[in-house]
Order: structure tokens, then sequence, then C-alpha cells
């Protein structure tokens, strides 16, 4: 018997066993989304229409493909995995009454029709062809011979690269992975914002005159200015300024710190700097397009990293260069312990002139993170009172914040001297 335009259609060219076959797709949907939303699943009507139209793309041929259509379609969250687990139990396990439309149900009743769910021996392996990549839980030999479709088997997910290194040192990274976590931070400031400028531009958009242009094009109309042109201000990102410190007390940071220069050297259009005894600039090293390269050209042209440290004398090098006028207006980024070889009454002379050219000044401390930690270090706490931010910066979830956290820096009245 053909089924009705709005139901389940066999699969393929017949041949091939359907659940629920005859029953009126969005009926069935309606229904089992009802008692999701009586056990506190959240799913909408789009999601019904996702959860219909899949239903028609791909007709289940299993339980077990049943619940995976009906799982993507209408949980959109990690918490209600448990609350549709449940749910679909409850209906499926003991087959209780589902709606059916008038033409579908059988003849002589009226009320609601049970929809008996066989099991399906088609289903292979752990998983049954899932649609994405999962690592199925361990079934032993004996369990795996009595252990039927009845049951359903949810693998566990594995979570991603980035959360299981997200917590982890950076010394107990490898250079791929930290390779893994540049790219991440360089998605982090994509979204770079932009501050308005003093020039204008052309703009049909804008809401400012364009004098010049407008005479100009009046010329052609006996001086009358039919055409206006239009103009508005031109925005352009914030300027960064980046000065980590490559000494042997950061040697386990270093990798990961020149990966974060790089994000916004390529992002941000930013200024990086190296330091240790001498400071060497490396924006044209960790601007090229491959980051290996880019790795390598900087850590060639740092020709004294993991040795001393002179971060006053660095930051007096660096606005006594022409490279200082880019610290003007701009936001400067220093990633360092705190540990400097300079008398502390120097460095804080030199945050002090840096504090009077810099917009907002955010110092980086990988030790910041540590429970009860307080800038005791010499150099540290007289630099502190010049930074508007001095955050924690020991692994890529820190780092990660951190990012963020640069892209909000707007107040000079939201200074946070601690972490």
């Amino acid at each position: 018997m053909s089924s009705s335009p709005g139901s389940l259609p066999a699969a393929g060219n017949g041949r091939t066993p359907v659940l629920l076959r005859g029953v009126d797709r969005a009926a069935f949907a309606v229904a089992f989304v009802t008692r999701l939303r009586r056990a506190g699943v959240p799913a909408g009507l789009t999601d019904v229409d996702d959860f219909v139209r899949a239903l028609a793309v791909s007709p289940p041929v299993s339980r077990t493909a049943l619940y995976w259509t009906a799982r993507i379609a209408l949980v959109r969250r990690h918490a209600d995995l448990a609350a549709f687990d449940r749910v679909f139990a409850a209906v499926f396990a003991d087959a209780p009454p589902l709606p059916l439309t008038r033409s579908a149900a059988p003849a002589g009743r009226d009320d609601d029709t049970h929809v008996r769910l066989n099991a399906d021996a088609g289903d292979t392996g752990p998983g049954g062809g899932l649609p994405w990549a999962t690592l199925p839980p361990a079934v032993q030999q004996d369990d795996a011979e009595a252990e039927t479709d009845s049951a359903l088997r949810l693998p566990e997910r594995r979570p991603s690269v980035l959360a299981a290194l997200a917590d982890r040192p950076f010394e107990d990274l490898d250079a791929r992975q930290v390779e893994q976590l540049g790219a991440a931070l360089r998605a982090t400031i994509a979204g770079w914002p932009t501050r308005r400028t003093r020039r204008h531009a052309v703009d049909p958009a804008g809401h400012r005159i364009a004098l010049r242009p407008t005479i100009a094009r009046a010329r052609r109309t006996a001086w009358e200015p039919v055409e206006v042109v239009r103009e508005k201000q031109v925005r352009q990102p914030r300027r960064v300024v980046l000065l980590c410190d490559v000494s042997a007390s950061m040697r386990p940071q270093a990798a990961a710190y020149l990966q974060l220069m790089r994000a916004f050297a390529v992002v941000a259009d930013a200024e990086v700097f190296a330091f240790a005894t001498t400071l060497t600039r490396l924006t044209p090293a960790l601007r090229h397009a491959s980051a290996a390269v880019a790795v390598a050209q900087a850590s060639a042209a740092v020709t004294d990293r993991f040795g001393g440290t002179r971060i006053a004398a660095n930051i007096q090098a660096l606005l006594a260069s022409h490279h200082g006028n880019a610290v003007r207006g701009g936001i400067v980024v220093i990633g360092s312990d705190g540990w400097d070889g300079d008398p502390p009454a120097q460095l804080a002379a030199a945050m002090a002139r840096l504090r009077r050219r810099a917009y907002r000044i955010v110092w980086l401390n990988p030790r910041a993170g540590a429970p009860g930690f307080v800038p005791q270090v010499a150099a540290m706490a007289a630099a502190l009172p010049f930074c508007d931010r001095l955050l924690p910066a020991g692994t890529f979830r820190e780092l990660e914040d951190a990012a963020r956290q640069l892209q909000s820096v707007n107040s000079r009245a939201s200074r946070a001297r601690t972490a």
C-alpha cells in the first residue's frame, strides 16, 4: 500500500525495511517534540522542521538511525542529552502511543496506535554509522555477543584537541601542539576592534558632505550641486605593540609567546619585539604567510635568547628608536615574569615615560595565575603602578582569555592591577 505524501517513504527500492511506515512525519515530529518539551528540552518550531526534513531525506531503517536523526535535529545543548535519552527510551523502548493521521490509522480504532520498533540486525559495530567521528566505549567480547539493538550504544565523544591542551603548561606541549594553539589565537583576535581616525573617505552611507568632491562635480552642472558626495570617518585597528621576554626564566613560555606575537602581527598589524639583553624587532619575520617559516626566521633573528633580562633598558631603547612612534596612542603588551637585571628605579622611570605615550599598558605574567600570587619581585612591583591590567598567561586558556581582554581595553578608569 502506497504511503500518503506526508508519510515516511520506503528507502531505496523498497526492499529495505523502514521504521514507522505510513506515519505522518509532521504528526510524529510534533508528538515527539511535545514529549521533549515536557521533559525540559527547548525544541522549537525550527527544530521540528529540521526533524521533518531529516526524516524525508534519510528515512530511518533502524532505531539507532532514528535516534541520531532526532538527536542531531532536536538537541542543541549538551545539558539536554540526558533528558533526550530518557524521552527517547520511554517512547521507543516501551512503545507508548504515538499520534497518527486519520488516514494512516488502522481501521476500527479511533484512538492512538502503538507503533512497534523491532531490533535491526543490520547495525554492525559500536556506533552504527554515526555522523561524526566518535570513540565507542570498550565492549567485552562476551558482552558484544549478547548486546542487541534494544540497548542503545551511546559512544563517548572525544574532547577537542584545544580543550585537552587548554590547561596544560607550555613546557608540556610539543611544536605541533603549540602551532595549533597559535592558529586558535589568530582566530580569537580575528575581530580586532577598530577606532575612528581624523581622516575621512568618500562613502555613500556617510552623514557628512564632502565639500571638495561635491564642488568638483558641480562644475558639470553649471555650479549647481545636483550630486552631493558624502563621506565618513575612516576606521583603523587600534595599534598594538608587543614586547615579549625570551630570557632564561621565560624559556618554557617562549614558543607560545612567539605564536601570540605572530597572531597579532598577522591579524592586528601589530609591531612585535623580543627582548632579553637587547631588543629585536620580529615584525617582518612573523608576518610571513607560513607559520613554520615565520617561527624559524624569528628564532634565527633573536641571538640573545635564554640569557639575562634588561626590561628597563629595552623599553628605553624602543622609545628612543624610530619605532617609538608606534607606541603613541597604541596598546602596549609586555609579556614577562618581571625578573629584571636593571634597577627597579630605572624600570619605573621607563614605565612612566611609556605610560605618557601609550594608550594602554597590559602586562602578561605567566606566574600571575598561581593561587595567592603577589607581585613581590622588585621590578614587577615597580612596573605595576603604570600598568592598566596584569593578566595571567601561563597556559593556553589564560593566554586566550588575555587576548579577549585586550579587545575590551577601552576605558582609562577601568584599571585592574591584579589578575
